[in-house]
């Protein structure tokens, strides 16, 4: 049963999508500490109503902690030129980066390389502090669709890259979230396009660690609460690394697809 997070007559809802539409959850308006899998799981059903009543919410729109992951898949690392790592590189975003499928990505006047990288996003389901793999997806509500907009210019200024991937509006996160048991991620193929062309293609197969070893990794040095997201890297095939460079202009759209999750299409727009 995948979920939907959304809003509906101005205001915030999670629900259940069925063949017929959508199971409101009665008095749970998004996935957060107070209100995880469990309580979704017990909640009550409220009106089924119509999906296309409702407009897109990011899947965890009140994320207390968005963890993401560089260097993830071999071809990425290939057109880097780095080493391939024995330990995930981690590095953080905000709540307030994140926009839904349709939103505008803004770009900032003071970026000339915005850039471009499809992802799995998992989103956190239930707490958890060193959480074993063989645990790990016990504490996963489900995956979601994500583009990691990078504003290479400002990443590379220093060897640290949250300045380069933290910019407000800039993140989209799909609002669709499909459970792991309903998804077979060595199946699932993930694409980016950039106004209609293929720019990056590869499978949740190549991933060099897993969603639980990256889920076991994190909570050891901090606890996973429910709503948390976790970007899973990007395939090979950005921007900066092509020859010649491709960055994202005013109007050009960006989709990102993952095979049984679905898609998010965002369009770039100056920041005003």
């Amino acid at each position: 049963m995948p979920y939907l997070s959304y809003v509906r007559d101005g205001e915030p809802h999670i629900g259940a999508i069925t063949a017929d539409g959508i199971d409101e959850f009665e008095g749970i308006s998004a996935l957060t500490p107070d209100h995880d899998l469990d309580h979704l799981t017990r909640a009550l059903h409220g009106s089924r109503i119509d999906r296309a009543s409702t407009s897109p919410l990011p899947a965890s729109p009140r994320a207390q902690k968005i963890l993401c992951v560089g260097l993830n898949y071999d071809e990425h690392i290939l057109e880097t030129g780095r080493e391939k790592p024995t330990y995930p590189v981690f590095f953080a975003k905000f709540a307030s980066n994140l926009i839904a499928d349709g939103d505008p990505i803004l770009l900032p006047r003071e970026s000339d390389q915005v850039d471009f990288e499809g992802e799995l996003a998992v989103i956190v389901g239930r707490r958890g502090r060193r959480i074993s793999e063989q645990d790990a997806l016990e504490h996963v509500l489900g995956y979601s669709v994500a583009n990691d907009v990078t504003m290479r210019d400002f990443q590379y200024k220093t060897h640290q890259w949250i300045q380069g991937k933290a910019w407000d509006r800039s993140t989209p996160l799909g609002d669709v979230i499909v459970p792991p048991a309903e998804i077979d991620l060595n199946r699932a193929g993930i694409r980016t396009y950039f106004n209609d062309q293929l720019v990056q293609q590869s499978d949740l197969s190549h991933l060099i660690f897993s969603i639980p070893r990256l889920i076991a990794e994190i909570s050891t040095f901090t606890e996973l609460n429910a709503g948390d997201v976790i970007l899973t890297g990007t395939p090979g095939g950005v921007g900066f690394r092509r020859d010649p460079q491709l960055f994202i202009r005013d109007g050009d759209e960006l989709r990102v697809e993952i095979d049984g999750i679905g898609s998010i299409a965002n369009r770039a727009q100056l920041e005003p």
